[in-house]
Formats: C-alpha cells, sequence, structure tokens
C-alpha cells in the first residue's frame, strides 16, 4: 500500500468514526428557565386523557402481580373509536394511553414476551387502534411505560438482573415507537413504578435516548420527579415541599410528575442537575372517579364544581391536567364519564 493510499484509507476510518461519534451524540434538555419549543407544545397541549385499561380491569384490581393469566384479558371490544371521540368532544388535545402497568401485560403483540394481548381473549393491538384513530381526529397521542414490571422481573433486589432487563425495556419502546409511526407521533411518554429500586439502577439516559432519537419532540417524564437537596434519590417529595433548584432525581427529562397531586398556587419550575438549571413544567394525572382500572365497584365520581375548581388551579402558570376515565370490560368508556367530560367543558372552555 502506498503512501497516498494509506492516507486517503487513515481519513476515510477517521472521518467513519467522526460520523459515528455525532450519530451517537447525547441528546440533553438545555439549561434555561424558560420552555423549549417541545415544552411550550405540551403546555399548549394543556388537557389531556388518561386512559388506564389491560389485564386490572378483569380483576377489579389497581394493581395486580404479573401472574393473571393472559387470556383473563378478554374485551368484548376495543372502542378506539369512541374513546378518542369522547376525549376530543371534551376538549382534551391529548391522550395517555397505559401501554404496559405494573403487572407488565403489553397492550400490543410483542416479540419480547408472551405476556401481552396476542396470547389473550382479545388480540386486539390496542397500541395500534389508538394511534390510528388518534390520527384520524388530531389528537395527540402519549403512552405510559411502567418501568416496574412484576411479571418479568419481580425480584427488583437483585441488581444482576437490571442488564438484562434494562435491555428489554428499550427494546420495547423501540417496538412501541414502531407501531404508533405508522400513523402518528408520540408526544409524550409517561413513566412509573421507578420507586421499586434507587434511581441510578434505572436506564434513564438510555431511554431518554432511543425516545428522543426516534421521535425528537417527545417529552419525556417520570414519576415523582424531584428529589430532596440533601438526597436527590429521595421519592415522594410532592408539590408542596418543591423549590426552586431542588435536584431532579431522573435526568435526562422534561416534566414534573406526582400523581395525583396537583401543583400549588404559584409552583416553581426551575430544577437542578449538574450545576445547571433546567425548566420543568408540572403534569396532574387525577381519576375522574376513584379509581384507575374498571372496577364495578367504582361508582363514586368527583362533582361537577369539584373538577372546575381541579381544572383551574392545575392549568394555571404553564401546567397541564390529565383525567383518567378507564374503558370497562367492553372495552368502551363509561357513559357517566362522557356526559361528566362534556359537562365540564361547558364550565370550562378548555
Amino acid at each position: 500500500m502506498n503512501h497516498r493510499t494509506l492516507f486517503v484509507s487513515l481519513a476515510l476510518a477517521l472521518t467513519t468514526a467522526v460520523t459515528a461519534q455525532i450519530k451517537q451524540k447525547l441528546i440533553l434538555p438545555q439549561p434555561g428557565t424558560t420552555p423549549s419549543k417541545a415544552q411550550q407544545a405540551q403546555i399548549d397541549r394543556k388537557y389531556g386523557m388518561f386512559i388506564h385499561f389491560g389485564i386490572n380491569t378483569f380483576h377489579d384490581m389497581e394493581w395486580t402481580d404479573g401472574t393473571k393469566p393472559a387470556n383473563s384479558y378478554q374485551p368484548t371490544q376495543i372502542d378506539a373509536e369512541q374513546w378518542i371521540t369522547a376525549a376530543k368532544e371534551a376538549g382534551m388535545r391529548y391522550v395517555i394511553l397505559v401501554s404496559k402497568h405494573h403487572d407488565g401485560f403489553c397492550l400490543w403483540d410483542s416479540k419480547l414476551t408472551t405476556y401481552d394481548v396476542a396470547s389473550s381473549g382479545n388480540p386486539t393491538n390496542v397500541i395500534e387502534a389508538v394511534a390510528k384513530a388518534c390520527k384520524k381526529h388530531g389528537i395527540g397521542l402519549g403512552l405510559y411505560y411502567s418501568l416496574w414490571d412484576r411479571n418479568r422481573n419481580a425480584d427488583t433486589g437483585n441488581a444482576a438482573l437490571d442488564e438484562e432487563y434494562n435491555k428489554y425495556m428499550i427494546e420495547q419502546l423501540k417496538e412501541l415507537i414502531g407501531i404508533t409511526k405508522k400513523y402518528t407521533h408520540v408526544v409524550e411518554f409517561w413513566f412509573d413504578g421507578g420507586w421499586v429500586k434507587p434511581n441510578y439502577r434505572w436506564p434513564v439516559m438510555d431511554i431518554y435516548q432511543t425516545i428522543k432519537r426516534l421521535e425528537p419532540l417527545c417529552q419525556v417524564g417520570i414519576n415523582w420527579s424531584i428529589g430532596a437537596a440533601d438526597n436527590p434519590d429521595k421519592p415522594s417529595i410532592t408539590p408542596q415541599k418543591q423549590k426552586v433548584g431542588l435536584p431532579i432525581r431522573y435526568f435526562p427529562s422534561d416534566f414534573r410528575l406526582g400523581d395525583p397531586y396537583l401543583p400549588e398556587e404559584n409552583d416553581p419550575k426551575v430544577f437542578s442537575h449538574d450545576g445547571k438549571q433546567y425548566y420543568m413544567p408540572w403534569e396532574s394525572t387525577v381519576c375522574l372517579s376513584q379509581r384507575w382500572f374498571y372496577n364495578t365497584k367504582d361508582n363514586t365520581y368527583k362533582s361537577l364544581d369539584d373538577l372546575e375548581n381541579l381544572y383551574k388551579r392545575a392549568t394555571k402558570n404553564n401546567n397541564i391536567l390529565i383525567l383518567n376515565c378507564p374503558p370497562n370490560r367492553e372495552g368502551r368508556l363509561r357513559q357517566a364519564d362522557i356526559d361528566l367530560l362534556k359537562q365540564l367543558r361547558s364550565r370550562v372552555q378548555p
């Protein structure tokens, strides 16, 4: 090989290496004390619907433990059209659909597990059905995903299992975005269940990079987002305890969560990581009745006056409200939920 050929080969190798490095450059929130363009879009959405639906729906339980048989999930239909139409008529601009709760049951046919709809009494890909309906009606799509998976990794005390499970989560997030991208963009990922392990054992950076590379404008939040001044991993820092500059427990992320709490009257927005400040709005998630998942005994609803006051408090000061409306075992929203949402819209004009 002559010197010129060697030089060209080295130059190409260097260019390839630099290009690969650029491609893998970390995507991080920009420090600042005002909302980014993507955060402002989330703030402007302002009002949405939480859709808790899954294997829990069929057991009158909020949290099942991952051992309920997949075929016990057996909705007679999946009326995603009704769900999304109800959200739109209520004045909501997006929905957040539970894709996998703590039990680990997946509302899509995942190649990574058999604990999913493909093994159930109704194999409808719920993620796809909702994505299609969102596209049709111009409603944004958000997805809830539990970090904690009691079917896959119940032994959360064994850190040696983390690597395998973390890869599992990342691949499932890719599956979810692959399904939804055929129809619409995911505007938000809502993560839950992080409290069962210390925050450093969750692959937060990998989760954030995976989502942002596939959906750059998607906002990412993890429940119980803010830590204490003397302990960044301390959970349960409610809005009443949050102050400017407190540490972000799960960095990087884009907004704060802590259900079912509401923000303070003039809640802080600026929190810290590694000596830098980051703007983070608050998203409130509240049940319209008493339970997250449909329950045959859940018949008590918040009053219209209470909901009106809740809406006004939760959506002021650049914050967001998500009201939970759980589909029943027929795969439809309860009529009482729909009626109440329509009445609320006549009062608040979102």
